[in-house]
């Protein structure tokens, strides 16, 4: 990759243009004073990501890493944080005197959206999808004090591993068919993990339910789902919660500082959606 003074950091993905990491690392760096501090979006495959850690030098402080390069990351790190292997993912490398660290900083960045809109223990949820984001989302849940949720997925034989996170810690995780969803509704949260618009179906039982919802899409904003909750009264927690908080919570591991500004992130965030709108 390409020569350039100061410190460097990227969002590593694919695809990747859409990003919105870049936008809430900038202004972080911006608010903290480090000038010299650079951040971008760098498109990059499973079949990349060995290749381009090798060729990093030692002005990169971090990568952050989204689909499909969370698991595969942790055989290419030296050390890997206990929540990291529990999960089974790494969204993040933190990159030290020539060693890299996989973390996870999905499972805070959940469990702070979730905190920061009231929804501290909800005692039973239901989660649609079963990939790395679930299993971050179930982790993020049994740190709330939840005891039970059931996974709603389209293939369920393919969401053993989310189902086993959950399990690991200490939830009782039951998996069904995503078309059975409403059938477990009432439930305090529901999460949906789903791709914009592909929870659609379920917006009238889930707002007609009550329940909450945790919709992890942004872009665009409101999806079907969290309209229909607004509409019902309900409480909605946006995908840009967990991005951000996610977001800062990496600013934190790369730069080596606890005074990360949340605010400046927050705002640069929402301007940046506004304008995309």
């Amino acid at each position: 990759m390409s020569e350039r003074t100061g410190r460097r950091a990227a969002v590593l993905g694919s695809p990747i243009a859409h990003s919105l990491s870049p936008v809430l690392h900038r202004a972080a760096y911006a608010a903290m004073g480090l000038d010299d501090w650079s951040y971008d979006a760098v498109e990059c495959g499973e079949d990349g990501l060995a290749a381009l850690l090798d060729g990093l030098g030692p002005e990169w402080a971090g990568l952050s890493l989204t689909m499909p390069l969370k698991r595969v990351a942790l055989g290419l790190v030296d050390t890997v944080s206990d929540l990291a292997a529990k999960v089974g993912g790494a969204n993040t490398i933190v990159l030290r005197d020539g060693r890299r660290h996989g973390d996870n900083t999905d499972v805070y960045g959940i469990e702070t959206a979730l905190g920061e809109a009231g929804l501290k223990a909800p005692s039973a949820a239901l989660v649609l999808g079963g990939g790395a984001t679930a299993a971050s989302a179930l982790a993020a849940l049994a740190g709330l004090g939840t005891r039970e949720a059931v996974l709603a997925v389209r293939t369920p034989e393919r969401a053993a591993g989310a189902a086993e996170v959950g399990e690991r810690f200490g939830l009782a995780v039951r998996v069904v068919p995503l078309g059975e969803a409403p059938a477990h509704l009432p439930a305090e949260l529901v999460v949906s993990t789903l791709p914009g618009g592909a929870a659609d179906v379920f917006a009238a039982p889930v707002a007609e339910s009550g329940a909450a919802l945790f919709d992890v899409v942004y872009a665009p904003w409101p999806t079907a789902l969290a309209a229909a909750v607004q509409r019902a009264g309900g409480t909605v927690v946006s995908g840009f919660a967990m991005l951000l908080h996610q977001a800062v919570r990496q600013v934190a591991l790369m730069t080596g500082r606890d005074d990360v500004p949340v605010e400046a992130m927050r705002a640069a965030g929402e301007a940046e959606l506004a304008r995309r709108a």
